[in-house]
């Protein structure tokens, strides 16, 4: 398998000294699960994006300190190569920013959530039948770091996961596109140097509720991606 990861950021200075860089986190996420791709990076925010898109392959757009409805010429630049390659086929991933940029591409409303920041660990209802065979409480776990939210969903898109912090968590279209608000990619680890260390304008309450979740609640990413994969892969 061939993941293409059309990167939306780098996030200079933000990353710790253990994780070399953003996209090392994908590979470390897959590779959890026991899959083992080859991986094509694209610097996305430079302008950077496929020539061509292959049905075999997958395309994961991640997170970014830019929001998903500005009009920057490198999301624009984005937006019209996922409607094109949506239209060609093209199964799709999509976290945080990727959520959004792929709703807003496709028909749907992205805007800054009046509630404020979501971090830390939050817990979401699962709706979708075949999700809930990945989690059988039927409650997904997710790091998060975002202020936007998806508020209107693509045409055909099904949601999958709901919460009352963030209505459309997760949404599907058929077996093309899957996306999550949260970040599956993310560590305990990592989402503690980002709270310590980037989110003092956020508030000392939510700050401090953040982090314990951290040791409360166990995130489920490599759950996420694994329902991700065999969903786009018609392989459960």
């Amino acid at each position: 398998m061939r993941i293409n990861i059309l990167l939306c950021d780098t996030f200079p200075g933000r990353l710790p000294d253990f994780i070399p860089n953003y996209e090392s986190l994908f590979m470390d996420l897959f590779a959890g699960i026991g899959e083992q791709p080859t991986y094509e990076i694209y610097q996305t925010w430079q302008g950077e994006l496929p020539q061509s898109v292959n049905t075999g392959e997958l395309y994961l757009i991640p997170g970014s300190l830019d929001s998903a409805y500005y009009d920057k010429p490198w999301i624009l630049a984005l937006l019209r190569w996922i409607s094109n390659a949506h239209a060609c086929g093209a199964k799709m991933m999509g976290m945080c920013f990727g959520h959004q940029a792929i709703a807003r591409a496709l028909g749907g409303e992205v805007r800054p959530y009046e509630g404020g920041m979501g971090v830390g660990v939050r817990a979401s209802h699962v709706l979708d039948e075949q999700m809930k065979n990945y989690f059988p409480h039927q409650e997904m776990r997710l790091l998060y770091s975002h202020h936007d939210q998806v508020t209107v969903l693509p045409q055909d898109a099904v949601l999958c996961a709901t919460s009352d912090f963030c209505k459309n968590e997760s949404y599907r279209i058929g077996r093309q596109v899957i996306t999550f608000q949260g970040h599956p990619e993310f560590t305990v680890a990592y989402s503690r140097h980002l709270l310590n260390n980037f989110c003092d304008d956020i508030g000392k309450d939510v700050r401090l509720a953040a982090l314990r979740s951290l040791d409360e609640m166990e995130p489920q990413g490599s759950a996420a991606a694994r329902y991700a994969l065999d969903l786009l892969f018609n392989r459960g």
